[in-house]
């Protein structure tokens, strides 16, 4: 190999190893950014409820304030829930989103889970309220971008991701509506449906066995290196 080949070589060698390093300690950084995320989320749930956030706090709101622990009393708009394709550890079948009315404000609550058999809201009368009802739950961020590689067609009700802005328009929803939802806890509804209390809070965190990657194919790379530094081919 002539020289300007070897050092076109080697200069290619050493980039690789600099950027398998890099994605190393990118993925370390991914790691410590994960564990705070975990270690913020757990302190929501363990945290006492507060009150649903109104017009005023909407603007504030930011993805740190999710999973955050609510209560909201008001009347449920039974004729204006929407389901929304759901696959849980029930099955598959529908969350339940029914508008919630307050004095100041509507906002949308994810009830909890139907089976595909019980989407009719005909088949789980029980499971309608009367009158004010309380609800506690979760601070879910709105998801507008569609879901199960689908986006939503609110003109034909097909929903794959509760996305609120949408629903909102597509339900003619009136006064303030929350660009929020709640995932309703799992107080159980009369008649058993929805069942409520299914958010699900697994977060993968494999970012260690990454960064461990990066840095061997680093080191294993260095080592072929220095070995055909050590033992140069023959003309």
């Amino acid at each position: 190999m002539t020289r300007p080949r070897r050092v076109l070589a080697s200069a290619a060698v050493l980039l690789a190893i600099a950027g398998f390093l890099a994605l190393g300690v990118w993925q370390l950084e991914r790691r410590a950014w994960k564990l705070d995320l975990i270690a913020r989320v757990d302190a929501r749930l363990a945290a006492d409820p507060v009150a649903a956030p109104g017009p005023a706090a909407w603007p504030a709101l930011a993805p740190d304030d999710a999973y955050t622990r609510l209560h909201v009393t008001g009347r449920f708009l039974d004729d204006a829930e929407i389901p929304v394709l759901a696959v849980t550890d029930l099955g598959s079948g529908y969350w339940i989103l029914t508008p919630l009315e307050t004095p100041d404000f509507t906002v949308l609550v994810n009830r909890g889970f139907v089976p595909t058999d019980r989407r009719d809201p005909a088949t789980r009368r029980d499971g309608q309220s009367v009158g004010e009802t309380s609800v506690t739950g979760l601070l879910r961020l709105s998801e507008p971008t569609g879901g199960f590689l689908r986006a939503n067609v609110p003109v034909a009700g097909r929903w794959y991701s509760r996305d609120v802005a949408a629903i909102a328009e597509a339900s003619a929803l009136a006064g303030p509506v929350a660009p929020y939802f709640i995932d309703a806890d799992a107080s159980p509804n009369p008649g058993g449906l929805p069942v409520g209390g299914l958010t699900v809070l697994r977060f993968r965190n494999a970012h260690l066995s990454y960064a461990l990657t990066w840095f061997a194919l680093a080191a294993g790379l260095a080592l072929l290196a220095a070995r055909a530094a050590r033992h140069p081919p023959r003309a």
